[in-house]
């Protein structure tokens, strides 16, 4: 054997166990599931072949799919700007060279090591009506108790706050590395003009820290749209569904009502719907790169 086909050889045997795990963990459950979504499955009896009918029903007359479509684009729309902003500003706030940033560094990234199912149940004694350490505090202003999570129109926002609360940590590092690799010349260039603070950060930092925001907006935008743990752990969808969202749908539909086929079904409509939003998030980001050179 050459040493050229030894060589190939070698780097196959080592991400061999990789792509084994991966097309276990991830090809064929995928295919499976492709194959489930055409298919009237209750996990009880073999699968019937049905079919375009489990997506014509969920597009066509299927209300509830449609309320979670409307409370998931809710939520990232709440979500994606509150935390693009957020971890920019708390990273900007941590880059600067002061005693002590090393601290408030680690303080901020503790949510993201914190596993979301804690995180829940420290929110739900925040957010609790009676007892809530948020209404307690607003209680000494004179502000009446607010039903956090057992409000229809307050639960979905509140639970927003807390998904911000938990990825404004991760998104903080990410925008940190971005402003250290901001070459420093640039700012020197942009003060011997004359430029203000809020110039520099509009005509220097914000124009490159653009892939950095594609980054961070294609992978919220990915996260947001499965979001599933906060709402089993905290609300269970709830109260009267306006915190049910489509990954907690596709729960619902799989284990609840032990419709597996239009549940495999609703998966790949979630991810028609993530793929094309991330192919516009790609093409404006593009756009806006090439329009700059």
């Amino acid at each position: 054997m050459s040493r050229h086909k030894r060589g190939n050889l070698n780097g196959y045997l080592f991400i061999a166990p990789v792509f084994i795990y991966i097309t276990i963990t991830a090809f064929i459950p995928m295919i499976m599931s492709l194959y489930l979504s055409f298919t009237d499955y209750n996990m009880l009896q073999p699968p019937k072949w049905c079919g375009l009918y489990n997506y014509k029903d969920l597009l066509g007359k299927d209300g509830k799919m449609w309320v979670a479509m409307r409370n998931t684009l809710i939520y990232a729309i709440e979500v994606l700007p509150l935390n693009i902003f957020c971890s920019l500003g708390l990273a900007i706030l941590v880059n600067k060279n002061l005693p002590g940033m090393t601290f408030f560094r680690t303080t901020y990234y503790l949510p993201v090591v914190t596993s979301m199912v804690a995180a829940s149940m420290i929110w739900m004694w925040i957010y609790d009506t009676d007892m809530g350490l948020l209404n307690n505090i607003l209680s000494l202003f004179g502000v009446e108790p607010i039903e956090w999570l057992t409000s229809p129109d307050m639960a979905l926002h509140s639970l927003a706050i807390m998904r911000v609360w938990k990825g404004i940590g991760w998104n903080m590092v990410i925008y940190l590395a971005g402003l250290q690799g901001i070459p420093r010349h640039l700012y020197e260039a942009a003060m011997i003009d004359g430029a203000s603070r809020w110039q520099q950060f509009a005509n220097v930092t914000w124009p490159m820290l653009r892939p950095v925001t594609y980054y961070v907006l294609t992978m919220g935008l990915i996260s947001t749209f499965q979001t599933f743990t906060e709402i089993y752990s905290m609300t269970r969808g709830g109260p009267l569904d306006s915190t049910t969202t489509i990954g907690y749908q596709i729960y619902k539909m799989a284990f609840d009502y032990m419709e597996m086929g239009k549940a495999s079904a609703l998966a790949f409509v979630l991810f028609v719907i993530i793929f094309t939003l991330s192919i516009i998030n790609v093409k404006f980001f593009s756009s806006r790169v090439d329009s700059e050179v």
